[in-house]
């Protein structure tokens, strides 16, 4: 069978992963193609089971799509809605009328059957609305972050920002990446005032005294100074889009004498 290999790199994935295509040229099958990916070791993965197995914890797959090789947004919106619809159901007291053994739902791409035990004495069917409405955190989850990488529509990588020096990560093997993912999705996910750990404890011992709910960044303040900077910030950057929007008015409208001139004539 003749087959066309394409192997290109996968910004989705950490640095050196490799993206490989094959499309069939003969056969029944031709036209159609096979997906594989290549670790910076060279170690070939066929599956997304395989490619979640190997990088564990390390990157976050939920909305991985494994042809494309892109995040897609939309699976992760899709999963995050199934699970509210369930966690409603369950706050409801809906009745389960599933009777077939309960099967753990594992890392592994093989159903593991788990026993149910219903003749307990003292078993009794209590629904945790907290549970239901707010999902446990894994400590240090934003870690997970760490190795994506934005890019534009050309899948080009976008050079991500300075923080400031006051702001400084807290946690083990701490890096300004992992803390610029930490403040980013402390303001998209919270309304809360980002402080950071307040508690000096924390610093000390992160895995006992960390404040779930801030960042993983030391306690820091903002001052008149600072805001008075970024307003220049603000004010500059509005400025230079002010004189872009104007030569870019001025352009078409010189383009649009010239089509009527050129009409005219």
């Amino acid at each position: 069978m003749i087959m066309e290999k394409k192997r290109t790199d996968c910004p989705a994935l950490p640095p050196g992963w490799k993206k490989e295509e094959v499309i069939r040229k003969s056969g029944l099958s031709a036209g159609k193609s096979d997906v594989y990916y290549y670790s910076p070791t060279g170690k070939k993965f066929r599956s997304k089971p395989q490619l979640s197995r190997y990088l564990g914890n390390t990157v976050d797959l939920g909305c991985f799509d494994f042809r494309t090789g892109k995040m897609m947004p939309s699976k992760m919106q899709k999963n995050k809605q199934r699970m509210r619809s369930d966690n409603l159901n369950l706050s409801k007291g809906k009745p389960d009328l599933n009777t077939a053994l309960p099967i753990r739902q594992t890392a592994s791409i093989f159903k593991q059957p788990v026993t149910k035990v219903v003749n307990h004495p003292n078993n009794k069917v209590k629904s945790d609305l907290q549970r239901a409405t707010e999902q446990p955190r894994q400590l240090f989850w934003e870690k997970r972050l760490k190795g994506l990488r934005a890019s534009d529509v050309t899948e080009e990588v976008i050079r991500t920002m300075e923080l400031p020096k006051a702001l400084q990560s807290i946690g083990p093997d701490s890096s300004d990446e992992t803390l610029l993912s930490a403040l980013a999705s402390a303001l998209h996910m919270s309304s809360a005032p980002i402080t950071g750990q307040t508690s000096t404890a924390a610093e000390k011992n992160p895995a006992i005294w960390l404040n779930t709910a801030q960042p993983l960044c030391k306690a820091f303040t903002v001052t008149d100074e600072d805001i008075r900077d970024q307003e220049l910030k603000v004010q500059e950057a509005r400025r230079s889009l002010e004189e872009a929007l104007m030569a870019d008015s001025l352009a078409r409208a010189a383009e649009s004498s010239q089509d009527m001139e050129g009409k005219e004539a």
